[in-house]
């Protein structure tokens, strides 16, 4: 018999506000099971979006997450980094920490094929990452690179981080992180990462790219995770000939303007676009979305991958922490939500 009959979780109830609402749960089913959350991750770039109404009408069905409850713009539950424990359901799964695509909610049900274990020597409180890592791990493979390559990552957030985290380690070519933020700096220190800054004149960010004085120029492969039309641009400067621009950043329903009447042509440029929601085409015949999950899990076993856990709080205070983190991010990269 179950013991939990209902949950609270976290609602956008209309774009820029949030609140807690209590909701009923069912006693799982066969194969399913009932988690209690300890930790979960705000994706910033995209739950900001979100929580803004920002998804574009065109992308409401691509952009749904898979345990999503509501319609965009609002009321929406929206979410898909949680970590918890399974306490009811199927039996195999009983007192096993894991991992699932839902969102910010206190216990929940769904099918037990839906949860993926934590291996033991990943915490609990770092699994957090494992969405992001996945993504990463996805764009990796969309960039392709070898152990030759000179891959340039722009964009220091928590995708960029692992984005250039994962070449580095996965691949062992030459890597540079870039960024406008100078302090991005230490957290590529630790992840072992080279850093150089991106300088910007103060004009508005449609005008062109920040200057490249100081960053390393002719890669072979530039990856795009700023969310900054300026950085896709940046990108185009920085490459070389015949290089791969991956595009990783979703910029919900704003426009980007490229100059492509430049040496876009001439240098033979590919712009790429890598999105998680698809195996790479290279991939699809070894690998499917259950093993890559695990891999990104696995890969979470790297002590040097708390730098990205750039603060916490509690459950009951998320909707302040998503309002502010929607309108003043500061330096926050993956912010975790404590379930007590």
């Amino acid at each position: 018999m179950v013991t939990v009959t209902s949950a609270r979780a976290f609602w956008i109830v209309e774009p820029g506000r949030g609140d807690i609402h209590e909701e009923r749960i069912p006693e799982p089913a066969s194969g399913e099971v009932l988690v209690r959350a300890e930790f979960s991750g705000i994706s910033r770039g995209t739950e900001s979006l979100v929580f803004g109404g920002h998804v574009p009408a065109s992308e409401y069905t691509r952009m749904r997450a898979p345990f999503q409850s509501g319609e965009f713009p609002a009321p929406v539950k929206y979410g898909y980094c949680s970590v918890g424990r399974v306490e009811e359901g199927d039996p195999t799964w009983r007192g096993i920490r894991v991992f699932a695509l839902y969102p910010h909610q206190t216990h929940y049900v769904l099918p037990a094929a839906a949860v993926h274990a934590i291996p033991d020597d990943v915490p609990s409180g770092r699994a957090v990452l494992a969405a992001n890592m996945e993504t990463a791990l996805n764009g990796c493979w969309d960039a392709n690179p070898h152990r030759d390559d000179r891959v340039t990552v722009i964009g220091a957030g928590t995708v960029g981080c692992l984005v250039a985290w994962v070449v580095r380690t996965t691949v062992g070519c030459d890597v540079e992180l870039v960024d406008v933020n100078p302090q991005r700096a230490e957290v590529a220190e630790r992840l072992g990462v080279r850093f150089a800054r991106a300088h910007t004149d103060g004009r508005p960010d449609r005008v062109g790219p920040a200057s490249t004085a100081g960053l390393s120029t002719n890669r072979t492969i530039v990856i795009h995770t700023s969310g900054s039309p300026s950085g896709l641009r940046t990108a185009l400067v920085l490459a070389a000939a015949d290089a791969t621009i991956v595009e990783m950043s979703w910029f919900g329903d704003r426009e980007v303007s490229l100059s492509l009447g430049e040496a876009f042509h001439s240098r033979r440029l590919t712009i790429k676009a890598s999105q998680v929601g698809a195996l790479p085409p290279a991939m699809r015949t070894e690998w499917n979305v259950d093993r890559r999950m695990a891999k990104a899990l696995d890969l979470l076993k790297d002590p040097a991958l708390d730098a990205l856990i750039t603060g916490e709080s509690a459950f009951n205070d998320l909707p302040d922490v998503m309002r502010r983190l929607a309108t003043s991010p500061g330096n926050t990269l993956c912010h975790r939500i404590r379930y007590d």
